[in-house]
């Protein structure tokens, strides 16, 4: 295999520019989607809220999936300061997942679905991901000589790859009748599926985070340290058993119950290291503060203490059987999807484009301008769903109960509080992004350039 070079690195930057215009494209659909809460009815004829929170939800899946990848396949050469075993098949893979996405987004223009809660596309679209993610597998195992004696984040990145594939299949057992046509057996594996699939992703993410840390603080001991693995397995168990939470509600079997609330409360144990390591957290932060992935890091820090602690809480059946179905959950996905992951993405995407013609620095003023604002902005977003999750709660639960109408009606002022929350949080990213996508085309554009006055000159 040949030594480490940026041979295909703009392969790889296609993966992470895609998917940064894929959070702008989530963004707006959700701005969008925040306004018909307030206005029901909006845009009803050709984007209703049935097409826009489709569009939303994948086009931030796709960023979350398209940016881990992107990261994890650079930070994989520079850990074994190799190559890509095959830069065609990568190719191959982003050509197929670019027309996949482009298909779905398509078809929910068109308003054709048919599939479920994060995959509403036509089933048959699933089948080029499905290959495309073999691909990943097989580039991915051919990489390494071997795996022996490697560090934490070659694991989570492995185990990122293969348990997605396989939740991937079984989000769409659905298909088969003996899952469709009893409605318990098909909500139990489509909520088991989703949740344990969120965990996959998320080891390919902090993966790359890991190898971040190390690389900003010059020392790889912690990737290698036994409490390195020790949370790698405590993050493997929960992906694995967590997801039961999700169907306290439904009949199934109570063993299922008990080991999912075992599990769950395992994250108490995270929780407690947070607290624990608070002081040397704090007094990281001020000597690296002044590096913008850092930043970006010590704010997915402390979104994952919030989300952790509300995820323990909603894990306790007396509390879920009050949150269940409510905003609180949305609080807790937006916590999950803008405050750890797109914060460590972001920190990632920093890292990996300041090696560019442009450096980020240059535009340091006004991402740290948009990094205050998004973490603001995402604070006031996350209460005010909580504060109408527990609104909504309260109605649930009420023996006399107003109508539905009304009950949302009453929820206006929690409506309003988010979208202009949101508002500013999406501006608030956008001032992040928009730097990053114009330093890459900027370069492209000088370095076709450079080409063709090299071609004329010969």
């Amino acid at each position: 295999m040949e030594p480490y070079t940026n041979k295909g690195k703009s392969i790889i930057d296609l993966y992470i520019l895609t998917a940064l215009c894929l959070l702008i494209f989530g963004l707006l659909w959700g701005i969008t989607g925040s306004l018909q809460y307030i206005f029901p009815g909006l845009m009803r004829d050709r984007f209703s809220f049935q097409k826009v929170r489709p569009l939303h939800v994948s086009s931030v899946v796709f960023w979350i999936i398209l940016a881990g990848l992107g990261s994890m396949l650079t930070y994989l050469q520079q850990h074994t300061k190799r190559v890509i075993y095959s830069y065609r098949l990568l190719l191959l893979q982003y050509c197929i997942f670019l027309l996949t996405v482009v298909s779905i987004i398509i078809s929910y223009f068109l308003g054709r679905f048919g599939g479920r809660e994060y995959w509403e596309h036509p089933p048959y679209l699933a089948l080029p991901i499905f290959f495309g993610w073999i691909f990943l597998l097989f580039n991915f195992v051919k990489s390494f000589g071997g795996f022996k004696n490697q560090p934490v984040y070659v694991w989570m990145w492995l185990t990122g790859i293969v348990f997605f594939l396989f939740t991937y299949l079984e989000s769409y057992l659905w298909l088969l009748p003996y899952f469709r046509n009893n409605i318990i057996n098909d909500m139990t594996v489509q909520w088991k599926s989703y949740g344990s699939m969120v965990g996959s992703w998320n080891m390919l993410i902090y993966g790359s985070s890991i190898f971040l840390m190390d690389k900003i603080t010059n020392n790889k001991d912690i990737s290698y340290s036994k409490i390195a693995f020790v949370l790698y397995f405590t993050g493997l168990f929960n992906l694995m058993f967590n997801w039961g939470h999700h169907i306290y509600t439904l009949p199934t079997a109570p063993y299922i119950k008990h080991i999912s609330y075992t599990v769950s409360m395992t994250e108490l144990f995270l929780i407690g290291r947070i607290i624990f390591n608070w002081r040397n957290t704090v007094s990281t932060a001020k000597r690296n503060f002044n590096i913008l992935s850092f930043r970006f890091l010590a704010a997915a820090d402390f979104w994952v203490f919030l989300t952790l602690l509300l995820a323990v809480l909603m894990s306790i059946p007396g509390i879920n059987l009050y949150t269940h179905g409510t905003h609180i959950t949305v609080a807790h996905t937006m916590g999950a999807t803008i405050g750890i992951n797109t914060f460590l993405l972001l920190a990632i995407v920093i890292d990996v484009f300041n090696d560019s013609c442009i450096r980020v620095e240059k535009y340091k003023a006004i991402i740290i301008r948009g990094y205050w604002i998004v973490n603001i902005s995402l604070l006031v977003f996350w209460l005010s769903l909580i504060g109408a999750g527990l609104e909504k709660s309260m109605w649930q639960m009420s023996k006399l109960q107003i109508s539905y109408s009304i009950m949302m009606q009453n929820l206006s002022p929690y409506f309003i509080a988010f979208f202009i929350s949101g508002f500013f949080l999406a501006i608030g990213l956008f001032m992040v992004v928009y730097p990053l996508i114009r330093i890459k085309f900027v370069c492209k554009l000088k370095q076709t350039k450079s080409s063709y006055y090299v071609f004329q000159s010969n």
